[in-house]
């Protein structure tokens, strides 16, 4: 498994950065959408597949909800590394702010509440 598993150094190492777009959660029930492929991340459940989308792609029919900024954790962390999660979401819950949580390969991506974001942002930075 690659990436780093020691809490300390991914705590250390976490560097949160703020992406400028925004993004939507909507869904369909075509999990071949001609929008698949501009989403940064999917998700296929039983009742459609959701798209997370930069907002200027999502139309309504799409049912577009959570107008949301992604900040990406940019430590390479592993997929299997025990207590990151727990560090952020605790932060982001103390300061009143709900999150998303994507996991890539290399990084956490976090969807927080647009108007909500530096907020998040300072939440992340602060020991």
């Amino acid at each position: 498994m690659t990436g780093e598993t020691d809490l300390a150094r991914l705590l250390a190492g976490m560097a949160p950065v703020l992406d400028p777009a925004r993004y939507l959660w909507c869904l369909t029930p075509d999990n071949d959408h001609p929008l698949r492929a501009q989403a940064v991340a999917t998700v296929a459940e039983a009742e459609g597949l959701t798209l997370i989308l930069p907002a200027a792609l999502a139309t309504p029919d799409l049912a577009p909800v959570f107008p949301c900024r992604r900040i990406t954790l940019t430590v390479h962390s592993s997929l299997v590394a025990v207590g990151l999660t727990a560090v952020f979401a605790r932060r982001l819950a103390d300061a009143g702010i709900g999150c998303n949580v994507v996991a890539g390969y290399y990084h956490d991506h976090l969807f927080v509440p647009e108007d909500r974001a530096d907020d998040a942002m300072a939440a992340l930075r602060a020991e």
